[in-house]
Formats: structure tokens, sequence, C-alpha cells
């Protein structure tokens, strides 16, 4: 198989105007419990079912080419066998599952030129025409990608990686408020520019299944499922310590379940996403109805993390029975924004978590993360709620810094133990937190803070 060729004042005065927001209780055991509605969320999420033909992708040039005619045919497997082989970019057709047999690895090729023509694609919240990811998908339905193979994207110091170094212009031109203004077609990247590919990105799709793989050494981050719906990441082995190799970041998705996956990267193990500034307001679609059980992550900057690229707003988010240990994982639950950023990040459930240590604080919500507080969009956090989470060590418990013309609000701790905590909580601007039957450092607390 060869190589595929508003000001502040403005803000305070719509909030005083602005009705009243009635939101459900978070009480559990109720009718008003919204882990009922995580089981709804994840009892109509299905993986799509494909028509029972294999296809042989050694018997094709490429492996495009053995998807192309898969697709011709009404859809199927397309089978890699056991053994090594390389590839450039991939483009997934709808019906068509990838499937990696045991002992099979794809090494994708580490020349930015086989990624070219460029297609409509995001970096870091924007959307520009770049260099086509590793696998890419765009406005398909019924996509798969199945088996225990491995993508090893060939990623290190001296490919991919090092273009860290030389990003930060094109970076400032994507950001540019001009930008978003621009036509996506217009905003053309490519090459000279630095901004990496995504490994595996499926853009405006339906019914997505990733399942059983292992994922190394990828330029950036490795599942970026963007605007689908529909999507099931299961079983996925995430091994990559590049920057900003972030191991799954769903992107104004909906209806996502995460499940059995290990996350072991440099960066965030599970980021979700909604669109940068003015772009991601542009868009505005939020990251919603996600759930995330029975999942390990090891080193990384957050276990779960909402945002920073959070403009188009986070809602339903529900992680639970998951597993967190590393001295080089920073936070268990991290929420990070800003308002520049802005957004609306509210119904975060988390339960059933255990972690032995983290290098910060269990949960964090900063508002001052990045550009901090030099925007015109101040971010909305509210109805978080943590319960039966045990850490055996961190710096601090929580670390929760709003603004004091947006505090974070109503978060709610529940039958937590925190256990060699260094530090006390950090608290800025923050209204109706809630500790109830939690023990930190062996000390019980039940009360109701506002700070």
């Amino acid at each position: 198989m060869s190589r595929l060729s508003w000001s502040r004042r403005e803000f305070l005065q719509a909030a005083v105007a602005a009705p009243a927001v009635v939101r459900l209780p978070l009480q559990q055991g109720t009718i008003a419990d919204p882990w009922q509605e995580a089981a709804r969320i994840v009892a109509r999420i299905k993986a799509p079912a494909f028509p029972r033909r294999d296809v042989d992708a050694t018997r094709f040039k490429t492996i495009n080419d053995a998807i192309d005619a898969c697709s011709a045919a009404g859809g199927g497997r397309v089978v890699v066998p056991a053994g090594s082989f390389a590839t450039g970019p991939i483009r997934l057709k709808s019906r068509v599952n990838l499937y990696l047999s045991e002992g099979a690895i794809l090494r994708f090729s580490t020349n930015p030129k086989d990624y070219l023509p460029l297609v409509y694609t995001r970096f870091e919240g924007t959307e520009l025409m770049n260099y086509s990811p590793f696998i890419y998908a765009y406005d398909q339905q019924d996509i798969a990608i199945t088996g225990s193979g491995t993508l090893d994207g060939q990623a290190d110091s001296s490919h991919w990686w090092d273009w860290t170094r030389n990003a930060a212009a094109s970076r400032r031109r994507l950001t540019d408020p001009a930008t978003a203004r621009m036509p996506v077609a217009e905003r053309t990247f490519g090459e000279g520019a630095y901004l990496r590919p995504n490994f595996i990105q499926p853009y405006r799709c339906r019914n997505v299944v990733i399942e059983g793989i292992t994922i190394r050494n990828s330029p950036m981050w490795e599942m970026h499922p963007v605007l689908s719906t529909n999507v099931i990441v299961r079983g996925v082995n995430v091994d990559s310590h590049g920057p900003n190799n972030d191991g799954c970041n769903p992107e104004s998705c909906r209806d996502v379940l995460i499940e059995r996956c290990t996350f072991d990267t440099g960066d965030d193990c599970i980021a979700l996403k909604s669109g940068r500034n003015d772009d991601g307001r542009r868009v505005n679609v939020p990251v919603e109805n996600i759930v995330i059980r029975e999942c390990t992550m090891k080193d990384g900057h957050g276990g779960v993390t909402i945002g920073s690229e959070i403009s188009g707003g986070a809602r339903n988010v529900f992680a639970e029975h998951c597993r967190m240990d590393s001295p080089n994982l920073n936070i268990a639950l991290r929420i990070k924004t800003n308002s520049v950023r802005g957004g609306v990040v509210e119904r975060i459930f988390m339960r059933d978590v255990t972690i032995g240590q983290v290098s910060q604080a269990v949960v964090t919500v900063d508002f001052q993360y990045e550009e901090g507080d030099t925007g015109k969009f101040p971010p909305t956090v509210r109805d978080v709620d943590v319960r039966r989470v045990t850490s055996q060590k961190s710096r601090n418990a929580l670390s929760l810094r709003g603004y004091a013309y947006a505090p974070v609000t109503s978060v709610h701790v529940t039958d937590c133990r925190f256990d060699n905590v260094a530090q006390p909580d950090v608290l800025e601007h923050v209204r109706d937190l809630t500790f109830t039957n939690v023990a930190v450092n062996g000390t019980v607390r039940n009360e109701t803070v506002s700070k």
C-alpha cells in the first residue's frame, strides 16, 4: 500500500433587566435527578450498522481507493490487516467502517505537502482552510474507525511538534476579529502558516464511532469531532505527549458518549469546545449532551475539561465512574474561560470519580485563563454538581475564580472526601457554593459560601 499523495456596565444593566431564569433543582433521587437525563442521552445514542461487506485495503493502491470502492458498493468494512503500512490523509465516506486488525499499524506521512489540498476545518476553535486532518470526513453519516490496531502520526520534535515555534503570527491572524468577518473559504493558511492538522476530525457528520484503536504521536488534538451528532468514542487508548495533544475534543457537538477510554496525553485528556471568540459566536453552536464514563486519565492538564474555546457555550455534561491518577495530571474537573471567550457553561455533573493524585486542584473554574478579564463577553458558569468524588492528594480541593461583576454561581459539592490537601481553597467571586458532608483532611464541611 503506497503513501497517499459588552462593557461591564452594559453587562450589569442587562443582567438586572433580564427576566429570572428558572432552573431545575439538582437534588438526586427525585424526579429532578439530572442523571436521568444522562440515561436518556445514552439511550438515544446508537452505533450505526454497516453492510456485511469486507474490502481488503491491501488490494488497492491506497486506503482511499479502498474506501471509494467500498462506498460505491453500498458500504461495509475496509479492513487493514496485520502489518505496518505508510499512508497520507484518509478521507472517510458514509457507511464505511475503517477496521484496523490486531497488529495493524498505519503510519502517517510526516510530509506536510501530502496533506494538501486545503480542507474546511477548525484550528483551536476557529474555522479556516488548512491542511487536511490525518483522518477526515465532511458531511458524512454512518462512519467508523474500529478494531484493535494502531494509528501512528509519527509526530516528534522534528516533525509537526516543532511547528509550535513558528505559529504565533498565524494564530494572531486567525483570531483577529477581522478574520471572523471573512468567508471561511478566504481564510487560507496551510504552507508556511505552521498550524498543525488534527488527527481524526469528523466535521458536520452524523452517527460516528471510534472504538478499540490506539492513537499515538499526534501532531495535536487526537479526536476532534466538530458540529457532529450521535458520536461514540469507546475503548480508545491515547498515548501521545506532544504539545496540545488533547485526547478527545468534541466541539459544538451534540449527543456524545465517551466511555472506557485511557488517556495519557501532553494536554487535556477530554476537552469540550464550542468555538473561539468572534468566530465561535458567529457559529454559535454549544457542545451539549455529553456523557463520559469509566475512563482512565493519566498524564495531562485536565481530566475532564470545558474550554477554553467555549464561546458557543456548554451544557448537560455528565462524567462518572472515572479513575484519575498521576503526579503529572493537574486538575480533575477543569473549566477555563475569560471575558474574551465568553460563553455560558451550565449543568455540569460529576459523580463517583476516584482520584489518586493531581498536582493542582480537584475542581477548578478559572475566568482568568490566558487573556483574563480583557474582553467584552463575561462568561457564565453555573450549576456545577460534584458528588462522591474522592482524592488522595492535591494542592487544593477547589479553585474557583470568577469576576466581581460575573461570579461563578451554584457549585454544589456533596459526599466527597479530599485527603492530603496542601493548601486552602482558592475562592474569588463565588456565589452559592455549598458543601454537604464534604471531608477535607478529615474535617467535615456543611455550609454555604459566597465570596
